[in-house]
């Protein structure tokens, strides 16, 4: 059987084929866009792309007027736009008009290709590979998948349809939901999963929480003897660490999207439908309510309580609680409005004395 067969050849840069092919009248009510006048119900739409790239059975979008140009000129089949962009268009070009263009297409995209959804074995296994090692106290559901290499233990309990990937390995006791996917290299201990949970490589959960004594004769370890909770719907980005609870679990609750590169250190109780974003850092005991988001490179400080709903920027430090809906920035992080007072303030001052100070008696040239 010819190569091209079995997996794609130097000349196929995709990864990802669509399942199917959608009617311009099967994404009306998918999406609920109004069609412009004239475009055929029956046309078929077998892609997505961007504007600039986009041929005639693709589906392009446009919500961001960084990109309105581009639209008249576009070959897309179909493009779903903003109402405030119907008049950037070319005269009979094939509109899609929704309130909301991005998540309309991210539907379709969906629709078009569900096995880009969750990670699927790597292997192209099913059931458990030759290489794995699966201690017979386990207990896996018909369905579930483990590939080669990885090691499941003692009394460990995994759900159909869950994806163990190479090399991962789900220590002693641990419960894995059904639909998971648990990605190569990553280790769970301590660890209670949810269902529909995605686990992307290398992640550490359920590891030894950072907790110690100090004192002059040494560092006196604080057992850590509770579990990480993960809920369902949870996706967690790669590399990410989550440590296990010392005297209360560290929760992640149902929904919250982690990217990479996050630590969430112990006792950490993490809402419903919150975003943090990469290389963030909470420290043990924080709370973060339902629908927090932190910003890239956010932190916290121990025991803070970030409210329902918060938002945090990107490189700011949390060392006090921030009540519900508000959005804070800076380090250390404040209301937004005071930071932005300050930011203008540092920066009329700057702009006050642009030669630099020379009444100090310092040497610009020899500093």
């Amino acid at each position: 059987m010819p190569l091209r067969d079995h997996v794609p050849v130097m000349t196929e840069p995709f990864f990802f084929a669509p399942a199917t092919a959608l009617t311009v009248a099967e994404i009306v009510a998918l999406t609920g866009a109004e069609p412009s006048p004239g475009l055929p119900l029956d046309r078929s739409i077998r892609d997505v792309a961007t504007l600039d790239e986009a041929g005639p059975s693709d589906l392009a979008f446009l919500d961001n007027p960084r990109y309105a140009d581009a639209l008249p000129h576009t070959r897309a089949g179909a493009c779903l736009v903003a109402p405030r962009f119907v008049a950037a268009a070319a005269e009979g070009q094939p509109l899609l008009v929704t309130r909301d263009p991005h998540r309309a297409f991210v539907a379709v995209t969906r629709a078009l290709y569900p096995a880009a959804l969750r990670p699927a074995s790597l292997f192209g296994a099913q059931g458990v590979s030759p290489g794995a090692i699966v201690h017979p106290q386990a207990r896996l559901e018909s369905g579930a998948v483990i590939d080669p290499g990885a090691v499941v233990g003692p009394g460990a309990e995994i759900g159909s349809g869950t994806v163990i990937g190479p090399t991962a390995v789900i220590g002693p006791g641990v419960r894995i939901g059904r639909d998971c996917a648990i990605g190569a290299g990553s280790t769970l201990t301590h660890t209670l999963v949810g269902d529909r949970v995605i686990i992307h490589p290398g992640c550490r959960i359920g590891q030894d929480g950072f907790g110690f004594v100090m004192g002059p004769g040494g560092h006196l370890k604080v057992p850590q003897l509770r579990r990480v909770i993960i809920q369902n719907d949870v996706e967690i980005g790669a590399g990410t660490t989550i440590d296990r609870g010392g005297t209360r679990d560290t929760v992640i609750g149902e929904g919250t999207k982690i990217d990479n590169l996050v630590q969430i250190g112990h006792n950490v109780q993490i809402g419903r439908h919150c975003v943090i974003v990469a290389q963030s850092g909470i420290s043990g005991s924080t709370v973060l309510e339902d629908y927090v988001v932190l910003g890239a490179r956010a932190g916290t400080n121990n025991h803070v309580v970030i409210g329902e709903g918060a938002q945090v920027a990107a490189l700011s430090g949390v060392n006090s609680d921030i009540p519900r809906g508000e959005r804070w920035g800076g380090a250390p992080a404040k209301p937004a409005k005071a930071w932005m007072r300050e930011l203008r303030a540092i920066n009329r001052l700057a702009q006050s004395r642009p030669g630099g100070d020379k009444s100090s008696g310092s040497n610009d040239e020899r500093d």
